[in-house]
């Protein structure tokens, strides 16, 4: 199999366009159309579906573009042991991470990493929907809970818990709620994702004790980052993370409500590989490590 052919189809892919895919390798669009072609004859598989205005995958080029990327990337990283780069820290370096914990708690240390290796070119990307790493060029993403694909490594970073949590403005106008119970007569403000909203709160207590509770209120985002906004704005009781919100209560800004029941929501590396990890995805996990021990 030709190693251009390969990398021009992970370029289509990316691009979503054989003209862009082609600008990209410097070549011409009938020398990138001969080539994945040619590709698709080696293969006897269609790996795109092509009209006169769009290019997408099938579902045979989604299955067959996780190998190809991991063929490719094996055989760079083959070439940078031949000329001894294969310890030097550089590329591109692709994380994902949730949208409130990219922007305040992840964003420092960032910082601090690109400062320790300036030749890595960091891309982050804020959503608090897992990424596809089959599909999307991602490298490690950080999420909290228990994940459902087992093919995925996941190293638990730190322990952390959602909390209830409301402006003091909030409060005063509301009240304290006492018990859980209570949340049913306060403006909650919820969380959905991919059409499915979260308004069923799971909590536990010091003894072990579990407790579900179904809220409502008049306002629900996919971006947790904004439903830590409203918050803020006093306009009802959210259920974040510590971590998005613990300078915000250090602060006053937010008031813990409820404090005896959270729910444990621990932070997780998750990479899909352990065993060929690029020198830049390594150096990150191993210091990410480091920096939560202290």
């Amino acid at each position: 199999m030709n190693l251009a052919d390969l990398e021009l189809f992970i370029q289509v892919a990316d691009a979503g366009s054989l003209s862009a895919a082609a600008r990209v390798l410097d070549c011409s669009p009938a020398v990138a159309s001969a080539a994945l072609k040619r590709l698709e004859l080696q293969l006897g598989a269609r790996l795109f579906s092509r009209s006169t205005r769009s290019l997408r995958l099938t579902r045979e080029g989604t299955l067959f573009l996780a190998y190809a990327r991991k063929a490719l990337s094996l055989l760079q990283e083959g070439r940078g042991l031949l000329d001894g780069e294969l310890h030097h820290v550089a590329g591109q370096l692709s994380i994902s991470a949730p949208s409130d914990l990219g922007r305040h708690w992840l964003q420092p240390a960032l910082n601090d990493f690109q400062a320790l290796y300036p030749q890595v070119q960091l891309q982050l990307s804020l959503s608090d929907e897992l990424s596809n790493f089959y599909r999307d060029p991602v490298d490690v993403a950080l999420r909290y809970g228990q994940l459902s694909d087992s093919g995925l490594i996941a190293t638990r970073l730190l322990d952390n818990r959602r909390l209830l949590c409301a402006a003091p403005a909030y409060l005063q106008r509301a009240g304290m709620p006492q018990q859980l119970e209570a949340l049913k007569q306060h403006n909650c403000l919820t969380f959905f994702l991919r059409g499915e909203r979260y308004d069923h709160w799971h909590f536990c207590d010091e003894q072990g004790n579990q407790s579900d509770l179904t809220v409502s209120g008049n306002r629900s985002a996919s971006d947790g980052a904004l439903v830590r906004e409203w918050a803020l704005a006093g306009l009802g009781i959210a259920y974040k993370s510590q971590l998005d919100i613990a300078a915000d209560l250090r602060a006053g800004r937010l008031q813990a409500v409820l404090p005896d029941y959270w729910q444990d929501a621990p932070l997780y590396l998750v990479y899909a590989e352990r065993e060929y990890l690029r020198p830049a995805v390594r150096c990150f996990i191993d210091f990410m490590k480091a920096r939560v021990r202290g």
